[in-house]
C-alpha cells in the first residue's frame, strides 16, 4: 500500500469513528419516543362535539349513537391514519372509565347497594344462558373451543374486557382474540342502535330498561350509551347493574384456571395477575359515590359533572367508531358471528323473562 493510500484509509477510518461517536452521543441524549395520544383524542373530541349537536337536533338518535355512527362512517369511507390510533385506544378505554367515575358523584351508596343486589338474579341467569348457548352453538358449528369460551365470556360479562382477561389463561391465538372481539363488537353496536327504540316500544320503565340494558348488553360503553339515550334514570340504573356484572371477571378467571389445572392434571395453572385483571375504575366509582353520600360534593356540581360524564361517553363511543374496520370484521367469517348472535339473542330474551318474573316489566 502506498503512503497516500494509507493516509486516505486513516482519514476515512478516523471519520468513521467520529461519526460513530457522534451517533452514540445523539442516542445518549435522545429521549425514547412514545406515540402521542393527542391527535387521536383531538379527532375524537371534535367529532364528539358534532355528534352531541346532532343528538340535540335528533333526540331519538342521541349523541352517543351519533358518535359511534359518525366514527364508523369516517373510518370506513375516508379511512383513519395510524397516527390517530394511540389516542383512539385511549379514548375508548380510559375516557370511558373516567366518565363512569364521574357518574359515581351523582349516585349514593344506598342506590348502588340496592340496585346491585336486586340485579343479582338477572345477572346469574344471563351468565348461565350465555355460556350454555355459546357452548352448544360452538359444538354444533364446529367452532374452536377457545373461540367459543371467549365469545361466551364476552357475551356473559363485559365484552372485550372479559375476552382480554381470559386470553392469557386459555392461551388463545391472536387471530382468535380478534375474531371474538370483532364478533362481540357487532352486537354492541346493534344494541346501542336498537335497545332504546325497543324499550320504548315495550313500554319499559326507567328501572326496567336499566336492568335490561345492564344484564343484556355486552360491553360497558354500549350499555352506558344505550341506557343514557333512554333516560338519565335508566342510565344510572344500568351503570350500577353493569359494574356489578363486570366484577364477575375475577371468579370467571379463577374458574378457568381451576379447569386448566384439572384438565392438565397439574398442581399449578396459568399465572393470574389479579391486579391486572380487576377493573379498578369500579373502586374509584364507589369512592366517588361515597364522597357524594358523605356530602363532600356540592349539589351545584352534580349537573356539570353529569354533563361532563355524558360528553366523555360520546367521546369514547366516537373513538370506538373510528376504530371499527368493517372489512376486517367481515373477514372473521360467519361461524363466530352466528355463535355470538345466538348467545346474545338468548341473553336478551332471558333477561326479559327475568324482568317479567321479578315484576320489573
Amino acid at each position: 500500500m502506498s503512503h497516500s493510500q494509507g493516509s486516505t484509509a486513516a482519514v476515512m477510518s478516523g471519520a468513521s469513528v467520529a461519526q460513530t461517536r457522534s451517533k452514540s452521543q445523539k442516542r445518549r441524549f435522545e429521549l425514547p419516543r412514545t406515540p402521542s395520544i393527542i391527535p387521536g383524542l383531538l379527532l375524537a373530541i371534535s367529532l364528539a362535539v358534532c355528534a352531541t349537536l346532532i343528538g340535540r337536533w335528533l333526540p331519538a338518535l342521541g349523541g352517543a349513537v351519533s358518535g359511534i355512527l359518525l366514527g364508523m362512517v369516517i373510518r370506513n369511507t375516508c379511512g383513519v391514519s395510524t397516527v390517530f390510533y394511540p389516542g383512539l385506544r385511549f379514548g375508548s378505554s380510559k375516557i370511558l372509565q373516567w366518565s363512569i367515575i364521574l357518574l359515581g358523584f351523582g349516585l349514593s351508596l344506598q342506590q348502588i347497594v340496592h340496585t346491585g343486589a336486586s340485579s343479582l338474579l338477572g345477572i346469574a341467569v344471563t351468565l348461565a344462558v350465555a355460556f350454555t348457548t355459546a357452548l352448544l352453538l360452538g359444538k354444533w358449528l364446529g367452532a374452536p373451543a377457545r373461540l367459543t369460551t371467549m365469545i361466551g365470556a364476552g357475551t356473559a360479562i363485559c365484552g372485550g374486557t372479559a375476552i382480554a382477561a381470559i386470553t392469557p389463561i386459555i392461551k388463545a391465538e391472536e387471530h382468535e382474540t380478534a375474531y371474538a372481539i370483532s364478533t362481540i363488537f357487532i352486537f354492541n353496536v346493534l344494541a346501542v342502535l336498537t335497545f332504546p327504540w325497543l324499550g320504548q316500544w315495550l313500554g319499559m320503565s326507567d328501572a326496567a330498561f336499566g336492568q335490561w340494558a345492564g344484564t343484556a348488553i355486552n360491553d360497558t360503553s354500549s350499555t352506558v350509551a344505550a341506557a343514557y339515550t333512554y333516560s338519565n334514570a335508566a342510565g344510572d340504573y344500568a351503570t350500577i347493574v353493569k359494574l356489578t356484572r363486570a366484577t364477575l371477571i375475577i371468579p370467571l378467571c379463577l374458574g378457568l384456571i381451576a379447569f386448566q389445572v384439572w384438565r392438565n392434571k397439574q398442581k399449578g395453572g396459568a399465572k393470574l395477575h389479579l391486579a391486572r385483571i380487576f377493573p379498578w375504575f369500579i373502586v374509584w366509582f364507589l369512592l366517588a359515590s361515597a364522597a357524594r353520600t358523605a356530602g363532600l360534593v356540592p349539589e351545584v356540581m352534580e349537573a356539570p359533572l353529569r354533563m361532563a360524564a355524558q360528553f366523555m361517553i360520546v367521546v369514547a363511543l366516537t373513538s370506538i367508531g373510528l376504530s371499527s374496520d368493517l372489512r376486517r370484521m367481515a373477514a372473521t367469517g360467519i361461524k363466530p358471528v352466528l355463535m355470538g348472535m345466538g348467545a346474545w339473542l338468548c341473553v336478551v330474551l332471558a333477561s326479559l323473562v327475568v324482568l317479567s318474573v321479578l315484576g320489573f316489566w
